[in-house]
């Protein structure tokens, strides 16, 4: 397993910027690292509470880039664990798991990470690729799960203009075109935070992105789950996304009006109050 980054120096530039970032977060924390299946994780624990919340991050995000989320859970009154998924460009590990069997890979090490940290009952809250590896986990520490713009259920849809937008992103990377990508993962009017477009364009100089999450192979499970996904997703869009959910977990998948794929930083208070809602289904007998 290679490196995800193009360089040393390119690492340095990504790790430099998470440590920046949250040397700047007001709200009080801790960072750890606990070794799961042989590779470095690295975990933000921050509030207290009566629920504990670990939050799984998506495709090229981490703890660093989701504070406006972490800052909502521990405001609503929730203890927070935010993990950086090895593989993914962060603080954890720089390898990614193996090409075959991929998120039965990530659901064991999340598994593992959990033990590691004694958490439990825990809610584990993941977005799209990270919610991909939360329904690929069977850990008996995990009483619910908030599974927000979930991969892992459905194929990724690519428009046309996506494409264009992360092609030139990614071949030619500017401030400019990073927004542009975001915005496109945005909700209709809704702008990206200067910190992301600043993120999105490090990524794009200096780490090898990776693609869709696949499909999960999933394990029969009694832990209660909510699924929600954004109006103008463009990558999930509800009609293609809410038949996979009811087929797969058997339960119906919540819409949040006037947000896209990027839900948990258009509306971060909203993503936290789902952990309040003690709602949440177990999955039907005919899920697969």
């Amino acid at each position: 397993m290679g490196s995800i980054y193009r360089s040393a120096r390119g690492r340095q530039s990504i790790q430099g910027w998470c440590t920046d970032q949250l040397d700047r977060w007001t709200v009080s924390h801790e960072r750890m690292k606990v070794t799961v299946k042989e590779v470095p994780t690295h975990v933000v624990a921050a509030g207290s509470g009566p629920t504990t919340v670990v939050f799984v991050p998506g495709t090229n995000f981490n703890a660093a880039s989701s504070l406006p989320l972490a800052t909502a859970l521990v405001t609503a009154g929730h203890r927070v664990l935010l993990v950086d998924v090895p593989g993914q460009p962060g603080l954890s590990a720089a390898e990614r798991g193996p090409s075959r069997g991929r998120l039965s890979w990530y659901g064991a090490w999340l598994g593992e990470t959990l033990k590691e940290l004694s958490a439990g009952p825990v809610t584990v809250m993941g977005h799209s690729f990270g919610a991909a590896v939360a329904v690929s986990c069977a850990s008996p520490c995990i009483e619910r799960q908030v599974l927000v713009c979930p991969g892992g259920l459905a194929r990724l849809r690519v428009s046309a203009s996506v494409m264009a937008a992360s092609a030139a992103w990614y071949v030619r990377p500017t401030p400019k075109r990073s927004a542009r990508l975001l915005r496109a993962m945005h909700a209709p009017g809704h702008q990206p935070r200067a910190e992301l477009v600043e993120w999105m364009t490090l990524i794009a100089r200096h780490v090898r992105s990776s693609g869709s999450p696949g499909i999960a192979d999933l394990s029969p499970t009694t832990v209660r789950r909510c699924a929600v996904g954004g109006e103008h997703d463009t990558f999930l869009p509800p009609r293609r996304l809410g038949p996979a959910v009811r087929k797969r977990l058997g339960i119906d998948l919540d819409v949040a009006a006037g947000n896209g794929h990027l839900l948990v930083d258009e509306d971060p208070e909203y993503v936290a109050a789902l952990i309040g809602n003690t709602g949440g289904t177990r999955p039907s007998p005919q899920a697969r």
